[in-house]
């Protein structure tokens, strides 16, 4: 059966009609009552989310018909506001935009967290939290786009998403922990690339962090979805090769009999750390719109982007603890291995500096979605205040004092990270799913496994929480 879905938008100059067929084996599929029409709500955003209808002929009784589920290409148009032509993401920038943002300055302090664990017994820890942040981040998507359904708004962050499946008390968890976790990594990443900055410049730590949030903040502002994909494909790229570069200077010396050593039990005290190096799922509603709601994409992307970084922890983890061996003192092994080889500081340092690069723009632009959307602020458009918010209050904290953060990212990483992308995804996700709303269209599950996943999930994430807060207070 064919079905014509037209899609009009309430722009007079844009208009798109679509064809859709519906096989039995479609993946994407949004179900649609079979009335003789259905409309998404729309709103008039530059995003342009179309009211679609659907027309069929009722050849059974109103009892007798079934559902009739419908795949929709995309949910809405992005059109550019001075030429009125449509832009649409590109998956090769979203796949670049969810690995740049995961691959940052914590790849550096992986090995110093699994050297007692081994590398066997890492790779395995490794891998299922890969897996799990890989959940978490479908579930994301798949309440933002539903909320953007229900909604009929493009542009909703995670306010919108809380608000609607979990309340008030959702919200201001979700919220207070939202921030907090984005300015406690943001204040690390501007404390950590004014230093490298000083040292290859020479110039005073205040100049260097205002040079770095002004260059990356400003491409934040001012740069298209395209143009800052491709600045996000560049730094990934190179990202790449310094660690290519990287892996060969170091692994002149790897011991293969070094890699063997497993100790499952030290394995969970290195789940915070890797937990938080995984963390993407902020940028999953920039994500979300810059695909236009299509799902197939949205899933190939957080997929895809997020293995890139898992090949990148795994080989890295192998080159350091088969390099350095047995640590009697304690050591952090990069610092071992930098006393060892002279040429590797530099590389590290660059390699450093593209990675907080990537994940700043990630994170910056995940804020300022967010922050928009708390503030009621129109979609679609770059509005200073969100900028500002975002950008300076952690250029400040840095340059004041940013030891005093330290402890604190260690709190997000254990508390912060497996609240907000682990217990909250899940939670908005089992609430979505069982939501009995007439008005809200039902979309595809990203996640299989119903209930028993969200379980699952949350019942790992409480498990992470309440063992890291019981050993703390072993130690008061």
């Amino acid at each position: 059966m064919v079905v014509f879905l037209s899609c009009s938008s309430l722009s007079p100059f844009f208009h798109i009609p679509t064809f859709v067929t519906k096989p039995r084996n479609k993946q994407l599929l949004c179900n649609v009552p079979s009335f003789h029409q259905t409309t998404l709500q729309s709103t008039p955003l530059s995003t342009n989310l179309h009211k679609c209808f659907s027309q069929q002929k009722q050849s059974q009784s109103f009892q007798e018909q079934e559902q009739q589920a419908f795949r929709f290409e995309r949910l809405f148009s992005n059109l550019n506001q001075a030429t009125l032509k449509r832009e649409p993401g590109s998956l090769t920038s979203a796949i670049f935009l969810v690995a740049g943002t995961t691959v940052g300055a914590g790849i550096l302090a992986i090995p110093a967290v699994t050297q007692e664990s081994g590398f066997l017994a890492s790779t395995v820890t490794c891998i299922i939290c890969w897996a799990f942040m890989v959940v978490t981040g479908l579930l994301v998507a798949e309440v933002n786009v539903s909320t953007m359904c229900d909604l009929g708004s493009g542009g909703v962050s995670l306010v919108s998403m809380a608000r609607r499946t979990l309340g008030t008390v959702g919200v201001q968890i979700s919220c207070w922990s939202y921030i907090f976790i984005h300015y406690a990594l943001l204040i690390a990443y501007i404390a950590r690339s004014s230093d490298i900055l000083t040292n290859f410049l020479g110039i005073p730590t205040w100049e260097s962090a205002t040079l770095f949030s002004l260059i990356f903040g400003g491409i934040c502002f001012f740069g298209s979805q395209r143009f800052i994909g491709t600045i996000n494909g560049v730094l990934v790229i190179g990202i790449i090769s310094f660690f290519a570069a990287l892996v060969v200077v170091a692994s002149g010396n790897l011991h293969l009999e070094a890699l063997l050593k497993a100790n499952f039990q030290a394995a969970p005290m290195s789940i915070p750390i890797i937990a938080l190096s995984f963390v993407y799922q902020n940028v999953v509603p920039v994500l979300c719109t810059n695909l236009e709601g299509d799902l197939l994409k949205v899933r190939s992307a957080i997929i895809l982007g997020t293995a890139i970084p898992l090949g990148l922890f795994l080989v890295w983890n192998a080159v350091i603890l088969g390099t350095v061996g047995d640590n009697a003192m304690g050591l952090d092994p990069l610092q071992q291995l930098r006393s060892t080889n002279g040429t590797i500081g530099p590389i590290v340092e660059v390699f450093s500096l593209l990675a907080i690069a990537t994940s700043y723009i990630g994170f910056v632009l995940g804020l300022t979605d967010f922050l928009a959307d708390l503030l009621n602020l129109p979609t679609g458009q770059n509005r200073p205040l969100p900028y500002i918010l975002t950008l300076i209050p952690p250029l400040i904290l840095s340059l004041l004092d940013p030891e005093i953060f330290f402890k604190a990212l260690d709190f997000a990483g254990t508390y912060g990270v497996l609240l907000l992308f682990g217990v909250i995804p899940a939670a908005m996700s089992w609430s979505d799913r069982n939501s009995n709303s007439s008005s809200s269209v039902k979309l595809p599950e990203l996640v299989p496994g119903g209930r028993i996943t969200l379980l699952m999930v949350l019942g790992g994430s409480g498990y992470v929480i309440l063992s890291e807060l019981f050993e703390n207070l072993q130690h008061l």
